[in-house]
């Protein structure tokens, strides 16, 4: 992995120092800590807001957002700026899944005019490059916002909607501004196998590491530094107050909202970034039941993997003998037997190394298992090295070593672009 360093400027907690520039300079401010009496955090959008929009002045808005993008009183933010002089919002765009959520994965919500508002819809789901930033031209507007709740792993495709997005506001002119919110797994050290860009793909487009640990309005600034300088961006990222790097989710004082019908829980975001991979696999990775991402499994599966699994002594996680019956994908309508991660402890438990001792014992204690013919593990894992290494025999930790290197170059490249301590 080749990547060059830029530093940023991390502003403080003041309203009137608002936005953060890709160009900046100078250290990360730290957060004040946390304790008795002190407020949650403020988002992105609720110091937008405070600030009286002034970032926006004189702009035609347009919002990239989902069903996440909410103030702490579960207000959506379209329906919170839309009726606000002091803003000119003029369109709404649409991922995955749909800007108010009616899709499931792989779908979206196509063009339409949204009936709450009246604000034209467009949908950005599958586009990109110049075909993306005629979306843009055609909406009229000035400055394109993105503000969606990120899971934290490079294969949650909201993060790829963002570069594609900051990609086409380049190519169309257009200024991108960026309203961040929490990692709400924290953010811990990264983690994982670090993406070969010749897999590169929209559950990975660029070369981060599978568990990122960055805020979205970190990765736009190291997208902004790293990958998206042959055509500059013009970018402004309004951080967060209130938050620290070691926080997980029910520390912020802000509402969970599903960012896509399979993550229902900030539990479900905690495991993601290891127990995803089982979709490279013939395994069920639990969509259909109430605990996707937590409940693995698949028919013929008995009480051998989970003993197999807790034998690796994997820190901070226990894993139940489990049986369910998937409401739709895989094995849908069957009976399947396998696993359901409990963690007790989210300070050591390694999602990453988890997934990989998961899938290290299922091939060895299942005789039925097998990749998804398309080498979907491939593009998950962002190389052939994971697949190859656990069809020769590979153990866990040979398979989380072989990446350290290159996690250790992404790491030193990733503190260049945090924003809180």
């Amino acid at each position: 992995m080749t990547l060059s360093r830029r530093g940023v400027l991390a502003v403080g907690g003041a309203v009137g120092a608002l936005a953060v520039t890709a160009a900046q300079a100078g250290p990360a401010a730290a957060s004040p800590g946390r304790g008795p009496g002190r407020p949650g955090v403020r988002t992105g959008f609720e110091r937008l807001a405070a600030d009286g929009y002034r970032l926006l002045a004189g702009q035609k808005a347009g919002v990239v957002t989902n069903p996440t993008g909410v103030t702490s009183d579960v207000r959506h933010i379209v329906d919170v700026m839309h009726p606000d002089d002091r803003v000119e919002l003029t369109a709404v765009f649409g991922p995955e899944h749909g800007f108010r959520g009616t899709a499931q994965a792989g779908g979206s919500e196509g063009r339409y005019d949204d009936p709450a508002t009246g604000l034209p819809v467009h949908d950005t789901y599958l586009k990109s490059g110049q075909a993306l930033a005629d979306v843009f031209t055609a909406s009229g507007v000035d400055t394109v916002v993105f503000d969606i709740q990120d899971a934290g792993s490079r294969f949650y495709t909201y993060i790829w909607t963002l570069y594609d997005c900051m990609e086409a506001a380049a190519l169309a002119g257009k200024r991108f501004v960026v309203l961040d919110r929490p990692n709400p797994v924290a953010g811990r050290a990264a983690s994982g196998p670090v993406l070969d860009p010749a897999f590169a793909t929209f559950v990975g487009r660029r070369e981060i590491a599978q568990a990122h640990g960055m805020t979205v309005a970190e990765l736009a600034l190291l997208f902004a530094g790293e990958f998206l300088t042959e055509r500059p961006v013009e970018l402004e990222v309004v951080r967060m107050s209130g938050w620290r790097r070691s926080d997980f989710f029910d520390a912020t004082g802000l509402p969970w909202v599903p960012p896509s019908p399979n993550m229902p829980t900030p539990q479900t975001a905690l495991v993601y970034p290891g127990t995803c991979l089982f979709e490279g696999t013939n395994l069920s990775e639990g969509r259909g039941t109430t605990r996707p991402f937590e409940l693995l499994g698949a028919e013929g599966i008995d009480r051998r993997w989970a003993a197999a699994a807790n034998a690796l002594e994997l820190p901070g996680v226990t894993f139940r003998e489990a049986y369910f019956t998937p409401s739709f994908s895989k094995f849908q309508g069957r009976t399947a037997g396998g696993v359901q991660l409990h963690v007790h402890d989210r300070e050591s438990f390694d999602p990453v190394r988890t997934g990989i001792g998961l899938l290290v014992t299922a091939k060895r204690t299942w005789s039925g298992f097998a990749w998804r013919a398309d080498h979907w593990i491939d593009k998950l894992t962002g190389s052939t090295l994971v697949r190859t290494m656990i069809d020769a025999g590979a153990d866990t930790d040979e398979v989380v070593g072989a990446w350290e290197a290159d996690l250790a170059a992404f790491r030193k490249v990733r503190r260049e672009y945090l924003l809180y301590r």
